[in-house]
């Protein structure tokens, strides 16, 4: 009986490694693709610079919650826009938030482009990032509203890059792929930046070759202002943990397209610690497994290197499972090699940490399978199956905002 069971369970592992590698394979013929796309389009240079009659108006909203490493730069960066007519807005819930006289001093270094709004700490729905935009929304002047995260940082020709897809009236809304960037040299925030670079980002490209774009993320939600009114505001994404796929969601279901921009925004990483990168993400996890629970089971056969080497483990044939096992290091590691390179990383992390980082990628996927409850900064949040917040599940606020680094 145990041979048996070994053997079914070195079978399963043969086939979830193969079919990891087959995956792993055209990950890297899409991520390649993509690499040569966004490249082509910073060839061809500025499009409205040159025609600036012809650009829409833009506001850029940064909601924030507290001091994080490289705040400031990140804040600048969109502020440093060659781009005709935009201007940024700046908010934080409340006025004892620790990052106010940062954003403070960075409106008054531009002045002509940026405003500071503060909340007035009482008014709340679910969503805390909602619940920052809210007053913010009051103070938009532009035809497309861009809103990114405060970790997210900018070229200054990202709002060309932004503008360019809204030519084309049938589309509602435009979204940003993302790389890691780790912001220390720290194992924690290398490997959470190795994962969305090697893992999320090459995810989202296989997504596009099967299915059409019907969400946003959060490095860049830009939406036509008469869209979002269309489909009733800020306060119709209030309700849900993941906004940004909330945001996507509602604009197709209105009859207008998500484009993915030919652009990749720098997500500036910085964990505590590895129990910190692991909370932050099991909260995308369950997130994911909220909002797209048929796809979630497949996320185990990005991790082609584990499977192969459970298989390994469990097989009689031994040189069959090496060459095997061999398949799939080589695969990972041309994922490696060409994600950080069609993405534009910085500071390309070991390829030793790939194996590490797929293995804790895998304990996150099996952690994530069960439970409902996140962490999100200070709040601990209960998400229903259907992706929406809890009414009774949100814990306190707490006074983690000391922890973060001050600039």
């Amino acid at each position: 009986m145990r041979a048996d069971l070994r053997g079914a369970g070195a079978a399963l592992a043969f086939g979830a490694a193969a079919a990891s590698i087959a995956y792993t394979a055209f990950a890297v013929v899409r991520v390649v693709a993509f690499g040569r796309r966004a490249r082509e389009r910073r060839s061809h240079g500025p499009l409205f610079p040159t025609a600036p009659n012809r650009c829409p108006t833009v506001t850029v909203f940064k909601p924030v919650r507290g001091l994080e490493p490289q705040l400031g730069e990140n804040l600048r960066s969109f502020c440093r826009q060659d781009y005709p007519s935009f201007d940024v807005v700046l908010g934080v819930h409340d006025r004892d938030d620790l990052a106010l006289p940062l954003l403070r001093r960075i409106a008054a270094e531009f002045p002509d482009r940026t405003t500071v709004v503060v909340g007035d700490g009482t008014a709340r729905c679910r969503n805390p990032k909602i619940t920052t935009l809210l007053p913010m929304l009051e103070h938009a002047t532009g035809e497309i509203l861009v809103i990114a995260d405060s970790d997210m940082r900018v070229t200054p020709d990202y709002l060309d890059a932004v503008a360019a897809p809204f030519a084309d009236q049938r589309v509602g809304a435009a979204t940003a792929l993302y790389r890691g960037e780790p912001a220390e040299s720290d194992l924690a925030s290398a490997l959470g930046a190795m994962w969305i670079t090697e893992q999320f980002a090459p995810s989202v490209l296989v997504a596009r070759a099967v299915e059409p774009l019907t969400y946003c993320f959060g490095s860049t939600m830009a939406v036509r202002r008469t869209v979002l009114d269309e489909i009733g505001g800020l306060a119709a994404l209030g309700g849900h943990l993941a906004d940004d796929h909330q945001l996507g969601h509602l604009v197709t279901a209105h009859g207008r397209s998500v484009v993915l921009l030919p652009y990749v925004v720098a997500n500036v990483v910085a964990e505590r610690d590895v129990r910190g990168l692991i909370e932050h993400e099991v909260r995308w996890a369950r997130t994911i497994r909220s909002v797209r629970p048929a796809s979630y089971l497949g996320i185990l056969l990005t991790y082609p290197a584990p499977l192969a080497l459970a298989h390994l483990a469990l097989a009689h044939d031994k040189r069959c499972a090496r060459l095997l096992y061999a398949m799939a290091l080589t695969v990972r590691l041309c994922l490696h090699v060409a994600a950080h390179k069609a993405l534009g990383t910085e500071r390309r992390p070991p390829p030793r940490l790939a194996l590490l980082r797929d293995t804790l990628g895998i304990a996150v996927w099996a952690i994530g399978l069960f439970g409902r409850s996140v962490r999100w900064r200070d709040d601990r949040l209960r998400v229903t199956p259907d992706g929406r917040l809890d009414a009774d599940g949100a814990g306190p606020l707490r006074s983690g905002q000391e922890a973060h680094q001050a600039e």
